[in-house]
């Protein structure tokens, strides 16, 4: 399902920016941005030979170092010109636009904030798409006019440091921040290489016992995938990978109530169908928590984008009506592991730009994967998985993004509210009749009928409160009847 565009997020508070790289301090302007609530710039002591005064430097035996060129040198020697949008970040389908300052600081348009450097605002946006980014090689990603700075910074050198060959400047250096940048994202590159060659040649994962229904759904490890493949099917299953096992620490906790659970698995046991629905919670960004207290299903079908529409505007007046945020979605695959296919994972991605939106800080979005009859699955209960796309390295901007697995808390809710109860009877309203309902009084197993196998699952999920119990039943009664 396509990201909305009605169901925007609410906004979130700033977050502290990341230390930035030292690629360019200076006395005069230490790197951190300059304004803007929230940021905390890097700083940073200069090296010998920097100082205030740079274009006295540039003869043979100048103590002129790389990180001493800096956005006010390269308009002092007119190679740059101060401008509105006349900067730019482009990096992972997110655009970012800056003003060059007279006094070589920039101006991001979106928020009005001010950095003193391409590589601290080169950070703290990259940072606000992909948390896990470390530094934002400034000179390399940052453009002006459409081309790279570091060919500025490149010609700069060329023209001022006689003694440097002429080759050597062309080859437009990164500087110490960004060459360790670099190297951690080579890194990354081989590990996944690694792990590509530990695995054994033409033997995929073992086959579920569902194969025969669906083959495509069969789940491949992300190692596996290379760069996109519009031969692919976008189906295909991916398995996810935990955030220790790439020496990296989740980006945000979670916490998740019982109800949120409850809603979204007896939505998914409704039909044959996948089912899709929307999440509302709270992001403290003090505690880094992502707490999820609502479940909003979609009563819509996929591919019907007139009812979605009115679904999600209502969805989104809903959210507006508790105070909530939307921080995630949710969606069902009937038969097959609770795995993300590759048309999730772009999905996911889209979904976790949108909801960052204009935002200052960082602001996640949580994807659940409810499996309600994946014969995999160990009993009746269902198979509901949290997940999260990490962007691919820079280098590889083709390949798909990274399925994390999530760890989250769970919080058992004393009792149902009764927007939970009507909602489940609007939900049995909206399917009945439908030619993929599934019968609830036919036979799941030769133990349980289907409206057995749905009470089992739910019963983990049910709150504390007992009393709801006739409520429940008379529900069940409704679905078993209506099937």
């Amino acid at each position: 399902m396509a990201a909305p565009e009605s169901l925007s997020p609410a906004g979130g508070a700033g977050e502290e920016a990341p230390d930035e790289d030292e690629d360019e301090a200076e006395a005069e302007d230490p790197e951190r941005p300059a304004g803007g609530a929230g940021v905390r710039g890097g700083g940073g002591a200069l090296g010998p030979g920097a100082g205030a005064g740079l274009g006295g430097c540039g003869g043979p035996g100048g103590a002129l170092t790389r990180r001493a060129v800096t956005l006010r040198v390269l308009l002092k020697d007119a190679l740059l010109e101060p401008g509105v949008g006349v900067l730019s970040i482009y990096y992972l389908g997110k655009k970012f636009l800056g003003d060059l300052q007279p006094d070589g600081r920039i101006v991001w348009q979106e928020t009005g904030q001010v950095f003193n450097s391409p590589s601290a605002w080169a950070t703290h946006c990259k940072k606000l798409v992909n948390p896990a980014k470390k530094s934002g090689c400034g000179w390399a990603s940052v453009k002006y006019k459409g081309q790279k700075l570091d060919k500025y910074k490149a010609a700069w050198l060329q023209r001022h440091q006689l003694h440097m060959p002429t080759a050597a400047a062309d080859e437009s250096p990164a500087s110490e921040g960004e060459e360790e940048e670099l190297v951690m994202e080579e890194e990354e590159e081989e590990l996944v290489a690694e792990d590509k060659s530990r695995r054994a040649p033409g033997k995929g994962p073992s086959e579920s016992a569902h194969l025969e229904a669906s083959k495509l759904r069969v789940p491949i490890r992300y190692c596996m995938l290379g760069s996109r493949d519009s031969a692919r099917n976008p189906h295909t299953l991916v398995e996810v990978t935990s955030f220790s096992a790439i020496n990296k620490f989740q980006p945000f906790n979670v916490a998740v109530s019982s109800n949120v659970l409850f809603l979204l698995d007896f939505h998914s046991h409704l039909t044959r169908s996948e089912v899709v629905g929307y999440l509302g919670g709270r992001w403290d960004t003090n505690s880094q928590m992502l707490t999820v207290l609502r479940a909003f299903p979609c009563r819509s079908r996929l591919g019907d984008a007139e009812t979605a529409a009115a679904t999600e505007e209502e969805i989104y007046q809903s959210l507006l009506l508790r105070g909530l945020s939307l921080v995630g979605w949710y969606h069902s695959h009937p038969h097959s592991p609770a795995l993300p296919s590759l048309q999730d994972l772009d999905a996911q991605m889209d979904y976790q730009l949108r909801l960052q939106g204009s935002s200052n800080g960082f602001q996640p979005c949580l994807a659940l994967l409810c499996s309600p009859y994946y014969s995999g699955n160990p009993g009746p209960e269902s198979k509901i998985a949290p997940f999260w796309v990490m962007p691919p390295p820079e280098q590889r901007p083709s390949d798909y993004g990274i399925p994390m697995d999530v760890e989250m808390a769970y919080v058992q809710d004393n009792f149902l509210t009764n927007d939970i109860l009507h909602e489940m009877m609007l939900l049995v309203e909206f399917y009945k009749g439908a030619p993929d309902l599934v019968h609830f009084q036919e036979a799941w197993s030769p133990e349980h009928s289907y409206l057995d196998k749905l009470k089992i699952s739910l019963a983990s999920r049910t709150p504390k409160d007992q009393g709801v119990c006739p409520m429940l039943e008379q529900v069940f009664g409704v679905l078993k009847q209506g099937s």
